[in-house]
Parts: structure tokens; sequence; C-alpha cells
């Protein structure tokens, strides 16, 4: 029984293609996995062109069942950078390799970026950013070894570009948000990265050419219409950029990260009342958002600090004054919400400092207790 067993697990690029050729992707993994592991069939160009083919077809029929699917569980999420790897292996043993009813080498890099993008993008969601790196890289490769045949629209080189910059690895980033916009991408967000970069290394510019040809892209893009006003306050015409955010119909915005650029626009004319609603209804979408939520603590700390110099004004001339006790009884709601908010933001990032600094100023005004904590880890923080 136990000399079967063995035979049984013998290594055999045969009983391989034989179940690929029967479309049973999974045991012609199986069987081809104990080749590429045996010390002489590794060394055979062969055995990794059928590996290539075996995992590109099982990566194909998985990718399919999600597709129709989607609460369908892939098993092999890696299939397809396997199969990348595999076929590149094949080509370095053996440039002319090749096998009936299989792709070459040649043929089947060429092909793989749709599911080398699927794969990247998952690993993105899972903040995997290596591994999203390593499989994006593949997936350009592939992308521009020949003319696609299914054109990408930009979305390779921004996921990238989106990569890179979450590892802050932001030398190339540029590169390749200027390639996802030269392969004619419809995604605001190229442009807007892009404007974002130029706006970096002060070259309003080159920003100005990126907005224009955004503009004339995607025409009545929220997203673009956001970014205008910004470069306006950001080359200090504010009165062009009050022009267009008065342009702008807030109810028909609808996606949490344009009602907090909406609401930064808001905030910049210290309207903050305005400012608040949009971040509140961007935090019912997107519950647990440390922008959002720093965002509202600095909207509700502002506002208390307008009520509170009024009260401060009005008691100064009558300290009986209905409308002086009426401001600081709001200015007190108002600070007490902003604890809220920071608080929670806080649970997001326990250590940034410009947060802790204003909870310290908050519980030092409200006399409590909190002041000695949040100024204890202040001083460990700066300490250390």
């Amino acid at each position: 029984m136990l000399v079967a067993g063995a035979m049984a697990q013998k290594p055999s690029l045969t009983k391989a293609y034989n179940n690929y050729y029967d479309k049973n992707f999974s045991k012609a993994k199986e069987a081809i996995d104990l080749c590429v592991q045996d010390e002489k069939l590794s060394t055979k160009a062969q055995t990794w062109l059928y590996k290539g083919n075996i995992y590109y077809f099982l990566s194909n029929e998985e990718y399919g069942a999600k597709q129709k699917d989607s609460t369908y569980q892939i098993v092999y999420p890696d299939a397809p950078v396997e199969a990348y790897d595999a076929f590149a292996k094949a080509a370095q043993i053996n440039s002319n390799v090749e096998a009936m009813d299989m792709f070459t080498p040649k043929e089947a890099m060429k092909q793989l970026y749709p599911l080398l993008l699927v794969r990247g993008v998952d690993q993105l969601i899972a903040k995997d950013y290596n591994g999203a790196k390593n499989t994006l890289e593949k997936g350009i490769e592939s992308y521009e070894m020949d003319k696609p045949q299914y054109p990408m629209n930009g979305e390779l080189y921004y996921y990238y570009a989106y990569t890179l910059e979450m590892l802050d690895m932001k030398d190339d980033v540029r590169t390749y948000y200027e390639k996802a916009a030269n392969d004619g991408s419809s995604n605001p967000y190229v442009y807007v990265r892009l404007i974002e970069s130029y706006k970096a290394e002060n070259n309003p510019t080159m920003a100005k050419k990126i907005l224009d040809g955004a503009k004339t892209k995607l025409p009545g893009n929220t997203s673009i219409a956001l970014a205008e006003i910004d470069y306006y306050y950001w080359i200090k015409d504010s009165v062009q950029a009050r022009r267009l955010l008065n342009g702008i119909a807030p109810n028909s915005i609808h996606n949490a990260d344009e009602l907090v650029n909406l609401s930064n626009c808001y905030i910049k004319e210290k309207r903050y009342e305005e400012a608040i609603r949009f971040l509140e209804r961007a935090n019912a979408m997107s519950s647990g958002n440390y922008v959002v939520l720093y965002n509202l603590g600095v909207c509700e700390y502002s506002l208390s600090e307008q009520l509170f110099n009024q009260y401060n004004q009005l008691a100064i001339s009558n300290p009986n004054d209905p409308l002086a006790a009426s401001c600081k009884h709001q200015s007190d709601e108002h600070i007490s919400k902003s604890a809220r908010y920071f608080e929670q933001a806080r649970t997001l990032e326990p250590e940034d400092l410009n947060l802790l600094n204003t909870l310290r100023a908050i519980y030092a005004r409200q006399q409590s207790p909190k002041y000695d904590e949040i100024d204890a880890i202040i001083k460990s923080l700066e300490k250390n």
C-alpha cells in the first residue's frame, strides 16, 4: 500500500496534460505542481509551459465563475500571477517551446493583463500593497507587449500609480498617472492626482493644463469641478473659486469623497455649518472614515470658537445680556460635539499630535479630567 501510494504521487507531465485536455484544471494543477517540484522535470521548458497554461485556464475558470456569482470564493487567487511567471520561465529555458492545444509563452503572456488587473485590485482592497505592486507590474508588462486586445482605458496604470502612493514610492507616480491619461482614462481621479502632483511642485501652468484637458475629457464631472475650485483657491483667486463653488449643486453629489472635497471648499470660506451638513452626509455613507471625523471635529471646534468670541465681546459690555448667555451655551454644545468627533477619530489614528493637541485644548477649556490623560499621551509621544 505504501508503494502504491508513492507511485500514485509520481510526477507525470502526461497526467497533467490529460487533465488539462479534459478541462479538469484543478486536477491538472495537482499534477503539474508535482512536476515543477521534481528535480529533472523542473529544468524542462515544457513543464513550465504546461504550468502556465493550466494556471491560466484555471484562473479564467475561477474568475469567470466569480463574475457570474459574486458569492463564489476563488480558491487559487494567485493563479494569474503564477501563470505569468511560469510562461516567463518556459520562454527563458526555450523561447520556441510549444505543445498541442496550448498557448505559447508569447501568445499567453500578452493576454494575461485582465486577470492580473483583477487580482491586483483585490490585493489593493485587502491593503496588500506589496503584493498588488508585484501583480500590477506584471499586468503592465503584459499590457504593453502588443496592441491590447481589450483596452483597459488607463485602469492598470491608475491602480499601479495608486499602489505606489500607498507605498510612499512617489518618484514614479506621475509617470503612471500620465500613462493612464494617455491610455484614454475617463477616471477623474487620474486627472485630480496629476493636478495635485503639479501643485505639490508649485507648477500652476502644468496644473492648469491638466485641469483644462480634464474638463474637455470629462465635461460636467463633479470631481473635476471641485478640483478646479481648489485650483483657484490655491492660486489665491478666491473670487473665481467662490463663483465656481456657488455653481455646484450640492444635492447632486452622492459620493462620500466628493462630499468631503466640497466641504473643504466651504471650510476655506469659513462656512462651517454648510460644511458640517456635507460631512454628515459623507459620514452616513462612509462611517469610520478618519478624514470625515477629523474635519467634523474641526468644523464644530471652529463654530465653538466663533461663538465663544461673540460671548466674550457681549459679556464685556453687558454680562447679563441674554444673547451672551445664548452664545456661551451654543459654544459649549459645539465644543462637546467637537470632542466627540475627535475622540472617534482618535480611535483610528491614536498618535496624531495635531488631533491630540486640539483635544487637550478642548479639555482645558472644559476643565475636564481628560486633560491630564491627553497631556500625558502627548508628552510621551514627543519624548519618543
